[in-house]
């Protein structure tokens, strides 16, 4: 746990209450708009296990608890996603639902803009098609300096 004036971005979410809320608003937008077709058509009719799995993987990665490692090991994020034709669409439709998830759920803007920012080079590092893969991803700062 960090102190009261650099809390981790796990905290500065509102820890599991916070992650929960933006996960779940994240795959309701995938459900309902048109526009992450593409994106929503590589997920499993039903997204329970998809929230699960990005809650769990976010509670880690934002600095709380590591609870996708407990479960299923190291993330290889890329590796895991590699059945899954992902392009430009896919990713672009993908970040469409979490830029808004993103915008909807988190007030603050300096924290909203670095998520952003880790999360658009994720979505890049998961492209597998198209030649546009990358080497690396982003990690959300574990502190969130508050200003």
């Amino acid at each position: 746990m960090s102190d009261t004036a650099n809390p981790t971005v796990y905290e500065a979410l509102g820890g599991a209450d916070g992650i929960h809320r933006l996960v779940d608003r994240f795959y309701e937008l995938m459900d309902e708009l048109p526009e992450a077709y593409a994106a929503r058509r590589i997920h499993p009719e039903s997204l329970a296990g998809a929230n699960v799995s990005l809650f769990e993987f976010l509670s880690g990665w934002f600095g709380g608890p590591n609870l996708y490692i407990e479960k299923k090991g190291h993330p290889r994020l890329r590796m895991r996603h590699a059945p899954y034709a992902i392009g430009s669409t896919e990713r672009d439709e993908w970040m469409l639902c979490m830029r808004t998830a993103l915008t909807e759920q988190v007030a603050d803007e300096p924290l909203r803009d670095s998520l952003l920012q880790a999360f658009t080079q994720m979505a890049d590092h998961m492209v597998n098609t198209d030649g546009r893969a990358s080497c690396g991803h982003a990690h959300p700062r574990q502190q969130h300096e508050t200003a």
